[in-house]
């Protein structure tokens, strides 16, 4: 199944309406086609114990010349990519497409309050390990796989 939201007409979900929803969800953000797979086993092994759904985050940034709607690589590619990625890991995963200017915004804007959300582990000094820190400071549980 693929969602799809412009980043522009969201906003973050009430309490209310993630209690709507009744069940937990595991976030896996994509970054990389090999740590997306990883990500999404781990994500799978840490909702079969809760009974989550699993939802793959892809942030498509859409650069200031183009149309908001229209981004760089078609949509119809990037949700048949999407949907063989996480065919291939063969978990059950809801793919979510976001497209929008900023990345930290659309990511801020997709993630339900205290959401948990499962990223690669990195050194200290990565861009994984940095956005772990802020999601947390933004009180979000992150989940750290193992690169291996």
């Amino acid at each position: 199944m693929t969602a799809l939201h412009p980043a522009s007409s969201l906003g973050r979900p009430t309490p209310a309406q993630v209690q709507e929803g009744g069940s937990l969800e595991v976030v896996v953000l994509h970054t990389t086609t090999k740590a997306t797979l990883r990500n999404l086993r781990t994500a799978a092994e840490l909702a079969a114990g809760l009974a989550a759904r699993i939802r793959l985050l892809v942030l498509e940034v859409v650069p200031y010349p183009l149309d908001i709607d229209v981004p760089r690589v078609s949509l119809d590619f990037t949700k048949r990519r999407f949907r063989t990625v996480a065919s291939d890991a063969r978990v059950d995963t809801l793919v979510d497409i976001r497209l929008g200017r900023d990345r930290r915004g659309m990511l801020e804007s997709a993630l339900n309050p205290g959401s948990v959300v499962v990223l690669e582990r990195g050194a200290w000094w990565t861009q994984e390990h940095r956005l772990a820190k802020r999601l947390e400071r933004l009180g979000h549980q992150v989940v750290l796989a193992n690169p291996n």
